[in-house]
């Protein structure tokens, strides 16, 4: 994440744990925290950054909607006569189509609707999530949005508005106090060519991710393991669970970001910065769960704690 403009923000240590952390980083009553300001401001920033990433008008809060595609063709719209009822946009938005592995969209007649920004006025063919970066049709003056997904076998439009309930109530994230105790020097060690991480999730998929190797670490003099998936940059994507998992976080776990492993293979985990997968805010996402190997028998005290705010869709 980008630290300079919130780092000019935050000199003063006394200011950094009051302004700049915001109520969604704002450190927990518990000890004393510690005097590393450095530690201190880049936690604060990531959390800051944080928040804002999920408050985006696209971010997960903003999740309406999740529909499956189980038939050749759908007329979606806000209207009960839609075969894919929405929440939100016109009564009548469009038509959407699957072909095989393809998944055509026509808009509604008269109605004002955009493709990657782009005035829409025929049909297109619509990219998924995991073939490049999803089409965004845009509508209601690009307050709303769709864009289609592929799980498994199959496919499904995701609708998201910066209007959602749940973006609008948003309350705070809370957080374990910031210990640089939590932040672990590991060691990556590289698996197999074409090597995979098999993992379920939470729509009752069964995955196959490429998996780069993983991450060994000590804590308390204990060794411990996780194994990884690709992240961004030549990074890692660590999704675990630990002793904490439904005793004040998530119980369906968290994940951690890492930057790549240097030549060496050394490689940082924060755990500061576990944070809740978009599950915990919407009902309308599709997480991966923590593989078997992956469930620590470790109390992780670090990092993002469960939200008690209102949740896209209603409860889980």
């Amino acid at each position: 994440m980008g630290k300079t403009g919130a780092f000019f923000g935050c000199l003063a240590l006394a200011s950094l744990l009051t302004a700049c952390s915001d109520r969604a980083g704002a450190p927990q009553a518990g000890p004393a925290v510690t005097s590393d300001t450095t530690f201190l401001a880049d936690n604060a920033i990531w959390r800051t950054e944080r928040r804002q990433a999920l408050l985006a008008p696209d971010g997960w809060t903003s999740l309406v909607g999740l529909h499956w595609l189980t038939l050749k063709a759908h007329y979606i719209g806000r209207s009960e006569a839609s075969g894919i009822k929405l929440e939100v946009g016109p009564p009548k938005l469009g038509l959407v189509q699957v072909d095989g592995d393809k998944v055509f969209f026509t808009p509604e007649r008269g109605v004002a609707v955009t493709a990657d920004g782009q005035p829409l006025k025929g049909r297109i063919r619509l990219v998924d999530d995991q073939s490049g970066p999803a089409t965004v049709i845009g509508f209601d003056d690009g307050a709303d949005r769709m864009t289609l997904i592929h799980r498994g076998p199959r496919y499904g439009l995701r609708f998201k508005s910066a209007n959602a309930p749940a973006r609008v109530g948003f309350t705070e994230l809370e957080y374990w106090t910031p210990d640089p105790a939590w932040r672990i020097e590991g060691r990556f060690v590289p698996g197999p060519a074409g090597a995979t991480l098999t993992y379920a999730d939470m729509v009752g998929n069964t995955i196959a991710a490429p998996s780069p190797g993983k991450v060994e670490f000590e804590r308390d003099g204990k060794r411990y393991a996780l194994t990884a998936m690709e992240g961004d940059n030549g990074g890692l994507f660590l999704v675990l669970a630990d002793r904490t998992s439904g005793h004040g976080s998530y119980p369906a776990g968290r994940f951690i970001d890492t930057d790549a492993p240097d030549a060496q293979g050394r490689v940082v985990v924060d755990f500061n910065r576990a944070y809740n997968p978009p599950c915990v805010f919407t009902v309308y996402a599709t997480c991966p769960l923590p593989p078997a190997e992956n469930r620590l028998d470790l109390l992780v005290d670090a990092g993002e704690k469960m939200y008690t705010g209102p949740v896209g869709g209603g409860t889980h």
